[in-house]
């Protein structure tokens, strides 16, 4: 009686949150009620054949890890309607586990962490069918190695301090390291955690530790906002170029006499290759560019360097040899119709346009269509080259002599730093597997770390080790070369390449493919490099404009993905 008397009061009144939980319960009751109907008549009717009723459907198990997968959830939180995702790749997955500690990887050195633990399924690509003992040649950056093994990584977890500084020495002196096919504890071998941080070490100039110096094309973010003294000092960036110099005359002299395989220049417009007679199936000193453009080529034509653009050449002998099957073609078919161009004549752009007006011929009627005159036939032929810019198929290949006319080209570019941005004022980066002159010794990082992978009606273990920075091709090759006994001859890799430095893989033209490869490795045994892997770089390369994006070994044999 007392709350009737309270004026304005309502004894049904509900708040509006219980409302519409209310509405959605009396929403929800005739449609549960009839799909429970549905079932009980089609459990109770008799099926046609007279047999037994059907039972109801079984239900999913809800702690079943194959059949309950999760379902993708919209920016709300709510399930979508439909089935998940497949799920997705092991590095993929471990890309994102991975980067949860961007801190420890600036500022952490080539120790390991401890190792960490993730449910993920893998995928494995499918990869060539042709088991091979030997990899090709990859002369591409590599920014990151992802290895997978059955068998665990331990030995290359918390390197001791005598087995890192032998390691160092090692890497000083080019010991060689000989390992058995199969090494039984691979934790307990001393020899095996040594000749692991041998190839880990790499060479390096500038040194600012501060900076993250590779990769330096398209690198403006991360270098934005960091300390650079120099981008508004004249006199500081005099100095800087002035040891930049000195150090890239150091490593070419020393490619020069042979006592360097190889080096990088790694700008913020292109990255050129530096390689030493004998590597690549080539008998003089090679430099590859990429990319380049218009203003780079014409600068390098001014100062006298002769250089070649094989991908555009081979592109215009595919063109013209596709062009003379089909004038034949058509001299067959129509003998009347088409003449051969001029023997000897070298395909240039105003030949393909008077090829383009052979159709006007046909139909009798070239004289009275204007054919474009010399101005626009150049116009059209810059245009051709410009497009081709910053492209793969822009790559110049330098050889012999013209080499040492590049150095003086590249000390004395202006345009080889940038003016303007995070990179103003800063010097190209040095990428050598020896030390040089200015050089400052580097190591790539690495930790290993523990997955688990489903497999039938369970999950297994699977152990990855990680390499990050700049791979070079001879720390590929060690690398690989330590895992094959380390994990009994079968694991699998996921490489990241620089894109730029994917087209170093090209062949070379009119290379020498007779070069005596123990006399390569005679004059070149004391450049640095381990006789396996001088002996694999001395091949001719045979990837194209691709680069190797997968590896996988079983029994001692390699496949790979590129």
């Amino acid at each position: 009686m007392a709350a009737a008397a309270v004026p304005g009061y309502s004894p049904g009144f509900k708040k509006p949150p219980a409302m519409l939980r209310l509405k959605r319960k009396r929403r929800r009751e005739p449609v549960a009620a009839a799909a429970d109907a549905a079932a009980a008549a089609a459990a109770a009717a008799p099926s046609p054949c007279g047999a037994a009723p059907r039972p109801p459907p079984a239900r999913r198990n809800p702690f079943s890890c194959l059949d309950n997968a999760p379902r993708e959830r919209d920016r709300r939180g709510r399930r979508a309607a439909g089935g998940g995702p497949p799920a997705a790749p092991f590095w993929q997955l471990l890309d994102a586990a991975t980067e949860e500690e961007p801190a420890r990887r600036a500022e952490g050195a080539g120790a390991l962490p401890a190792r960490q633990d993730f449910h993920l399924p893998v995928l494995i690509p499918d990869v060539p069918s042709s088991p091979r003992n030997e990899l090709p040649a990859d002369w591409s950056i590599k920014t990151r190695l992802l290895f997978m093994s059955s068998q665990p990584f331990t030995w290359a977890e918390h390197l001791k301090a005598q087995e890192e500084a032998q390691g160092f020495a090692q890497h000083c002196r080019a010991t060689e390291t000989n390992l058995p096919q199969c090494v039984q504890e691979p934790k307990m071998s001393t020899e095996l955690r040594c000749a692991f941080q041998q190839s880990l070490i790499y060479w390096l100039h500038p040194s600012l530790p501060w900076l993250q110096l590779f990769p330096r094309i398209g690198a403006d973010r991360k270098i934005a906002g960091k300390a650079s003294p120099w981008s508004q000092d004249e006199a500081l960036q005099q100095v800087l170029m002035s040891e930049w110099s000195v150090s890239f005359t150091s490593l070419y002299n020393l490619l020069k006499a042979k006592l360097c395989p190889y080096f990088y220049v790694c700008t913020y417009q292109f990255t050129v290759l530096f390689r030493a007679a004998g590597l690549a199936g080539s008998d003089v000193i090679t430099a590859v560019i990429s990319p380049t453009t218009r203003g780079l080529r014409e600068a390098m034509r001014n100062e006298g360097i002769e250089f070649s653009l094989p991908l555009v050449e081979e592109s215009r002998i595919r063109k013209r040899k596709n062009s003379e099957i089909n004038l034949e073609t058509e001299v067959v078919h129509s003998p009347e119709v088409g003449k051969s161009p001029e023997d000897g004549e070298e395909p240039t752009p105003s030949d393909d346009d008077e090829e383009s007006f052979s159709w006007l011929e046909e139909m009798g009627v070239q004289d009275k269509v204007k054919k474009p005159d010399a101005i626009s036939i150049k116009l059209r032929k810059e245009k051709n080259e410009v497009q081709m810019d910053h492209k793969p198929e822009s790559v110049a290949l330098i050889k012999g002599t013209n080499t040492f006319t590049l150095l003086n080209f590249l000390i004395n570019c202006k345009s080889l730093v940038a003016a303007a941005g995070p990179q103003a004022g800063l010097p190209p980066t040095l990428l050598s597997p020896i030390a040089f002159r200015g050089a400052t010794m580097q190591t790539l990082k690495a930790r290993s770390i523990n997955a688990k992978a489903r497999a039938h009606l369970s999950y297994e273990d699977i152990f990855s080790l990680e390499i990050i920075g700049p791979v070079m091709p001879h720390s590929l090759h060690s690398l690989t070369m330590l895992l094959k006994p380390a994990q009994r001859g079968a694991f699998s890799a996921i490489l990241y390449t620089h894109e730029p430095t994917a087209v170093f893989n090209m062949g070379l033209d009119d290379a020498s493919t007779a070069l005596n490869k123990e006399a390569v490795c005679k004059d070149l045994s004391k450049c640095g490099l381990q006789p396996k892997t001088l002996d694999q770089l001395s091949q001719f390369p045979t990837l194209g404009k691709s680069s190797i994006c997968f590896l996988e070994m079983k029994d001692y044999a390699y496949t790979w993905k590129s």
